[in-house]
């Protein structure tokens, strides 16, 4: 996303934004046929890189905002390296940005997330016209598949040329700026010397040495600034004497060759190992990994290239390669960088990264926790002070941290995957702790399909299970329980490979588990049945408790299915498993399961009776909610037996044990089994 209030200031283009500014009023061709289309309006600004199109069109949002009340809204379509952004990622940012109370869910496809965003913007459009920028865009079918079907509303389109197939287009072709502008600029830039001024001709001829383009003008003014004794007409020649980088590379070429010629050998290596920063992000961090150089160096040489016009400040200690200086810094990366010390720069990045990551999840534990051990022997430069700086960190630097793991598992060919399951690992902790669950589950679906990716890779049968079973509890929690299905069957294909008895024990209980949820009754008890004979035959405890829990989830499967003797004998299974391990609470609520399905088999002075167990054993575990919706269920049992005496005696210790807002609750069904399915 584009930050508009780290633009650098504007100057000229009154032309252009007069005339977009008019094509906004103007009616379309199709409007004027008498078919107007059903989608918003797009205006087109086309340019050169260099020619400072975002710039103008952050101005010309800048001056219609207040025409739009619905908001603006900002999406970057293309990343570093000329890789165009996935629509799916870009509708669901915007769908976040837009505040949807309910997004479609995770590991929802390109048309569920596209019609998603198209339907609440235009509901935002309803409410008040809404303005969408949509910067870099690489060809038409990006604009098309967010273009929203609102006349209501606008669509701004930034791209390098036309974008043949978008409907009732309006394109605004830039070229240099005018040259008084393009004057202004280089003044600007140069600083309180009056060379520029003192010297028009020599500073025409430089601007126009510059193609008039405002990149090229920002370097070769923050590059004469830098020397006080040069003369506007020897930059100018030196300019004209400069080679350009590589064909077709033209004035901008040429600027940054003189400019980045000028560097001293560690700067210019930053400067070059900077597009491998992840998204574009930089900071003194990551510029510091990059290099292997102090944080201080780094922040130094940041401030300097921000001053030569080589590097954008889009916050507060964040930095951004101008997208078009990205392929020519590109070009020297290759040409001056072996690929080994870019694998090694990067990997210092991401261990870097790894570092500050567990510090953001470290914060939020509780004191004396080995967590909290462990953060105070990090540098104080990667810690935190309170998890509120921790989240704004987290969340500032979100779409950086997840284009880094997409680069370690996509981009290395393998040689980065340890780094990368680590670097995985340690975000989706980080995301745990400070993000909702609902909030972080397309991340989560996302970087659970990364570490398939690597273990698939390296054939790691148990990584591969894990994030099997990771993406089916995702599917599972939204409801795409076929797609569960294939993933719990693929887990446990993976796990039995892997020899993790473990997680084919999961992935046994998950299958009937799924199951349960499709109400297949007979192939759920069969899958749990599957996962408590494994479990039996292992001695750990917690295999002990999985297995009184599986008895529950057995016998509450053959209660739904209505076979009584099936459903009792697998409850008092559960009850005396939960017994032996002394957990009082779960042995009542086993004992309550069996009454119930007593009760249903027609057997109400047995089905009292257990109660009554069940209300002993509440009174032991001491959890008077518990107890309270027992002696409900109690009174409700000494009603159907008529004894009416009883039963209000025991809705009445309920009241007494509860205030009212808790009886509802305990009246509500409290009391639900060991483990319903």
């Amino acid at each position: 996303m584009t930050d508009p209030a780290a633009q650098p200031a504007f100057t000229g283009r009154e032309r252009e934004l007069r005339a977009l500014r008019e094509d906004i009023e103007s009616a379309g061709l199709h409007t004027l046929s008498g078919h107007p289309l059903p989608h918003s309006r797009v205006l087109l600004i086309a340019g050169a890189p260099g020619s400072g199109r975002t710039t103008l069109a952050e101005e010309f949002v800048r001056q219609i905002a207040d025409g739009y009340p619905g908001g603006v809204y900002r999406a970057r379509l293309t990343d570093p390296g000329a890789r165009a952004v996935p629509t799916e990622r870009t509708a669901r940012d915007l769908l976040a940005a837009l505040g949807t109370a309910a997004p479609p869910p995770a590991g929802a496809d390109e048309d569920a997330l596209t019609e998603a965003f198209r339907t609440a913007f235009a509901a935002r459009g309803e409410k008040g016209k809404a303005l969408l920028l949509l910067d870099d865009v690489a060809r038409a079918e990006q604009v098309l598949d967010l273009l929203p079907e609102s006349r209501e509303c606008l669509v701004v389109a930034v791209a390098g040329g036309p974008l043949t197939g978008v409907p009732d287009v309006r394109p605004c072709a830039l070229g240099g700026l005018d040259r008084a502008a393009a004057v202004d600029v280089l003044a600007r830039r140069v600083g309180a010397a009056p060379r520029v001024t003192v010297d028009p001709r020599s500073a025409e001829a430089l601007a126009e040495a510059c193609g008039d383009l405002p990149a090229a003008l920002v370097m070769m003014g923050g590059w004469l600034g830098a020397r006080p004794k040069m003369s506007v007409a020897d930059a100018a020649k030196r300019l004209v004497e400069t080679e350009e980088p590589q064909e077709g590379a033209g004035p901008l070429g040429r600027a940054f060759r003189l400019v980045h010629g000028s560097l001293s050998t560690a700067p210019s290596r930053m400067l070059r190992l900077l597009v491998l920063a992840p998204a574009g992000f930089v900071d003194a961090h990551i510029a510091s990994a990059l290099a292997g150089c102090s944080v201080s160096s780094a922040a130094s040489s940041l401030a300097e290239f921000v001053r030569l016009g080589l590097l954008r400040e889009t916050g507060s200690g964040r930095y951004a390669v101008p997208g078009c200086l990205d392929p020519l810094l590109r070009a020297e990366l290759e040409a001056h960088e072996r690929p080994s010390e870019v694998l090694l720069a990067r990997a210092r990045m991401l261990e870097r990264t790894v570092r500050q990551l567990r510090a953001c999840h470290a914060i939020c534990q509780p004191p004396g926790s080995e967590a909290r051990k462990r953060l105070s022997c990090m540098p104080r430069s990667l810690r935190f002070s309170r998890p509120a700086e921790a989240r704004g960190w987290l969340e500032a630097r979100r779409h950086a941290l997840l284009a880094a793991t997409r680069t370690a598992v996509e981009e290395a060919g393998g040689e980065l995957d340890t780094l990368a399951r680590r670097l995985i690992s340690a975000l989706a902790r980080a995301f745990e702790a400070h993000r909702d669950p609902d909030e972080s589950a397309p991340e989560l679906y996302r970087l659970h399909e990364l570490v398939l990716d690597v273990a698939e890779r390296g054939e790691l049968h148990r990584e591969r299970a894990a994030a099997l079973l990771n993406l089916g509890d995702l599917d599972a929690r939204t409801d795409r329980l076929r797609n569960a299905l294939v993933r719990y069957r693929t887990a446990l294909d993976a796990a039995r490979a892997g020899q993790d008895q473990v997680a084919t024990a999961r992935a046994l209980e998950s299958l009937g588990g799924t199951h349960a949820e499709l109400e297949d009754w007979g192939r759920a008890a069969d899958w749990y049945g599957r996962a408590l004979a494994l479990r039996l035959t292992r001695a750990e405890p917690a295999d002990r408790e999985a297995a009184a829990r599986l008895h529950g989830r057995i016998g509450a499967v053959h209660t739904y299915a209505g076979r009584w003797g099936d459903a009792l004998r697998e409850w008092r299974a559960a009850a005396a498993a939960f017994r032996r391990l002394r957990d009082s609470g779960a042995h009542a609520r086993a004992l309550a399961e069996i009454a119930r399905v007593q009760e249903y088999a027609d057997r109400p002075h047995d089905s009292l009776r257990t109660c009554g167990q069940a209300l002993e054993a509440a009174r032991k575990a001491g959890d008077d909610r518990l107890e309270a919706a027992l002696r409900l269920r109690v009174a409700d049992a000494c009603e159907r037996v008529g004894d009416l005496r009883a039963a209000r005696a025991h809705r009445a210790e309920a009241d007494r044990l509860l205030e009212p807002a808790g009886r509802e609750r305990a009246e509500e069904g409290h009391v639900t089994g060991a483990d319903a399915p």
